[in-house]
């Protein structure tokens, strides 16, 4: 009989080129059709597995989910950088393969990020999230996410609208 073992931890250098290939199928299923497609790629090409291996040394803290040896998503979070917004910590990005997506790793994700910035003392929590994310705004939504802030993003010339979600 075999073990599945899904486990959280913070990342490490030799991560780097597992969360590279995350970043990159996470960021195509969510941003298709909503980045303009020549700035998605270049965004892209400059998240490889060096970029990784140096962002995991940097004090933003990289927390990943391993499912079953297997990298399946990542978190990178800390103080907020929202000075607008009075929540003390903020996730800057989350994302899941699209293959693991739907089963539940995300929300755990989210979970361990949110009680290591309580845990650090950060009161609330700031998301923010591209409007037309859809599926990363439901998600935030489910887990409780009220919509307190909105701004645009620029893209390749393109405006994007994004939105804030905060939590207690």
């Amino acid at each position: 009989m075999s073990e599945l073992v899904i486990s959280l931890r913070p990342a490490r250098p030799t991560d780097a080129v597992e969360l590279a290939a995350v970043h990159d199928a996470a960021w195509r299923e969510a941003y298709r059709g909503v980045l303009p497609g020549v700035t998605l790629e270049q965004m892209l090409a400059r998240r490889g597995p060096r970029w990784w291996r140096r962002a995991v040394t940097r004090p933003r803290r990289i927390s990943v989910v391993d499912f079953g040896g297997r990298l399946a998503g990542y978190a990178i979070y800390g103080p907020t950088r929202s000075p607008n917004l009075p929540q003390g910590g903020e996730i800057d990005e989350l994302y899941i393969d699209p293959v693991m997506q739907g089963i539940g790793l995300g929300t755990r994700l989210f979970a361990a990020a949110r009680h290591e910035l309580a845990a650090e003392g950060h009161r609330g929590l700031v998301v923010w999230a591209l409007a037309d994310n859809e599926r990363a705004c439901r998600f935030y939504e489910r887990l409780g996410g009220r919509v307190a802030a909105e701004a645009n993003a620029v893209f390749g010339g393109r405006r994007c609208p994004k939105v804030a979600y905060t939590f207690a």
